[in-house]
């Protein structure tokens, strides 16, 4: 389906959330929370506040159902206020500076490749948080929430070289980060 037809799709089902219809409503938000709540914990890190941003952006996304104009997708406007909610929290905390430089599932693992690949998240997702917040932002949105580069550099509020610059300093600082657990992983496998 072509992105133009997606964003009249998502226009016509905004439309029907504006007039009360509760289905749409629970369309909507069974398209779009999870992903809401994903990107914003991989941004705060605590499941507490994503959990607060992801609903404060559904807020948002519900009071601007009447006014909603047929100009971007409904998972591109979400990204781009959950973005902006979590980043304005980390402002707030002082954790976060403008002036920063910019899986494959397993059809039926078996329980140790289960344990596995949840002991690879776990080290995957905290590398992630030792990220700067602007890397960090970059490599969710485009490695977990499925961005196009030009679709993430708009999100972000910056031009695709930006991005691309946050994406490669990120994956290289990933890369140093999760050595020790490469290490530790192809040691258990020999």
């Amino acid at each position: 389906m072509h992105k133009s037809s997606e964003i009249e799709k998502d226009a016509k089902l905004m439309q029907e959330v504006a007039g009360g219809n509760a289905s749409a409503s629970r369309m909507v938000a069974d398209l779009y929370l999870d992903r809401s709540y994903r990107l914003a914990l991989r941004i705060l890190g605590d499941k507490s506040l994503a959990e607060d941003m992801a609903q404060e952006a559904f807020i948002k996304l519900w009071k601007q159902a009447p006014k909603w104009q047929a100009k971007a997708q409904i998972k591109t406007w979400l990204h781009r206020v959950t973005h902006n909610l979590c980043v304005d929290y980390l402002r707030a905390q002082k954790r976060y500076s403008d002036e920063e430089v910019p899986d494959m599932e397993d059809p039926k693992p078996d329980v140790l490749q289960m344990k596995a690949q949840q002991q690879l998240g776990d080290k995957v997702n905290e590398a992630l948080q030792k990220l700067p917040v602007r890397q960090r932002i970059a490599i969710s949105l485009v490695h977990y929430e499925e961005c196009g580069n030009i679709e993430a550099a708009a999100t972000m509020k910056i031009s695709v070289d930006a991005l691309e610059s946050l994406l490669a300093r990120g994956r290289r600082k990933l890369k140093e980060l999760l050595v020790p657990a490469r290490r530790l992983m192809e040691g258990e496998e020999k």
